[in-house]
């Protein structure tokens, strides 16, 4: 298995990073070595945000690596999967000369990183057909080997598309690929899908990194916690591009309490009910009057095309309910993509699109 190091920017193999207060292995009782406050904030009451946290929290890495199924020294906690993916670009691509593949249309902030970053922007549209949208990856290989990618994004499962990436798809192209471009898998909704993860595939393809967030079945959305996972030595150099402090300590403590054998518990409990919830919702939507498909997902929505997509989302809205309109997202014209909610919020659903008149 071939070292990642060769994809980083030469620049930063050997870059050291900004060194903080915390980064030394330093003990005492009377910590003064980084300008902090003697005294706790009234709004503190326990004085636990007055000193800066860890860099990496150490109880919330280890259990973190414990649920993701890989060593503490292969995962790097971040603000959410965003921070993850804009360390990634930054890390491997030379701005105006390195490039990165995605598959439109989905997540927007693999383009957006790679722009702020000035790395070109490689596109291998997903292909819609009969099973829904399918990442090509034989088209994928071949524009990142002939255009010269740092970096591929795959979104498995896919947003908006729903689709799920196959694992040996995946573990043939980081095998094509190895040498030449980091595979990175975005597993943001992983939770709710069938298969295992990419992290599997870490033992013997150096070339893979893994995405992964507590901010969708884990309902921490606003703790901002997400994980890149991969080799320990590309892990080593996110680490060292990171800014300081990536962790706020309510935040730790938070998603520490929320990985807790009983929240772990009660989170595959309510994920069982939103995959029910899926695959009632995808049947009772299909037989609408002006729904023209309705995506099979393995995340937690459901893409759906309208012969009348304003009136849809006009309708939902009048009656509260708020759903991500896609009809500027490439070959999604027609298209809104429902989150499931609850069985109540399922049922409001349809309810506004059955009572909303055909044009």
């Amino acid at each position: 298995m071939s070292s990642v190091l060769p994809l980083v920017r030469p620049d930063l193999r050997d870059f050291t990073g900004y060194k903080s207060a915390r980064s030394e292995a330093l003990r005492g009782e009377v910590w003064l070595n980084a300008n902090e406050s003697a005294w706790a904030n009234p709004a503190d009451g326990q004085g636990r945000s007055r000193r800066y946290p860890d860099p990496q929290p150490p109880a919330l890495r280890a259990r973190l690596a414990q649920v993701y199924g890989v060593a503490p020294e292969q995962l790097l906690v971040g603000r959410g999967s965003d921070e993850a993916i804009d360390l990634l670009v930054r890390a491997l691509c030379v701005p105006g000369q390195d490039a990165i593949v995605v598959t439109p249309p989905v997540f927007g902030m693999y383009v957006v990183c790679a722009r702020l970053q000035g790395a070109r922007i490689i596109e291998v549209p997903l292909v819609d057909g009969d099973a829904g949208f399918v990442a090509d990856l034989d088209a994928i290989r071949e524009a990142a080997l002939g255009q010269g990618a740092k970096l591929v994004f795959l979104c498995s499962p896919s947003n908006p598309a729903g689709s799920a990436i196959p694992l040996d798809g995946i573990r043939a192209l980081a095998h094509a690929l190895e040498g030449h471009a980091l595979v990175v898998v975005d597993e943001a909704y992983g939770e709710f899908a069938d298969g295992a993860s990419a992290t599997t595939l870490l033992g013997a393809h150096a070339n893979v990194a893994v995405l992964r967030t507590l901010s969708k079945a884990h309902a921490l959305a606003a703790a901002r916690i997400g994980v890149v996972v991969g080799g320990a030595e590309l892990v080593a150099v996110l680490q060292r591009c990171q800014a300081p402090y990536p962790v706020p300590t309510p935040c730790a403590d938070l998603a520490l309490e929320g990985l807790s054998d009983t929240a772990l518990a009660q989170t595959r409990e309510r994920v069982a009910v939103v995959r029910r919830e899926r695959e009632r919702l995808l049947y009772a939507l299909a037989r609408i009057p002006g729904v023209r498909r309705v995506y099979p997902s393995q995340g937690n929505y459901l893409l759906v095309r309208f012969d009348d997509p304003d009136g849809a989302f006009r309708a939902l809205l009048a009656t509260g309910v708020v759903v991500r309109d896609q009809r500027a997202a490439p070959q999604l014209g027609d298209a809104l993509r429902i989150t499931i909610g609850s069985p109540e919020q399922n049922d409001r659903v349809l309810s506004a699109l059955n009572t909303n008149p055909t044009p």
